[in-house]
């Protein structure tokens, strides 16, 4: 399993940082330490995505990883 820490830029449509974890309970760790660091940007999203796999957190989050351009690349 793997656990990954996700800080996203809505407004911009960009990560701003992304970090992986052994263990969740490390991930939502960071997640509340982070979310403190953005707590005065409303912009700012911070997450913690967990799947079997890094490929499978690609697809099923595909926003979160991939450019604007890369998603629309996806949906034609």
């Amino acid at each position: 399993m793997t656990n990954v820490l996700v800080v996203y830029d809505r407004s911009a449509g960009r990560l701003l940082h992304e970090q992986e974890f052994e263990y969740r309970r490390d991930a939502f760790a960071a997640r509340f330490e982070t979310e403190k660091r953005y707590r005065d940007h409303a912009n700012v999203e911070v997450v913690v995505l967990s799947a079997k796999s890094r490929a499978a957190l690609l697809r099923t989050h595909a926003r979160y990883f991939l450019s604007l351009d890369e998603l629309a690349a996806r949906m034609a």
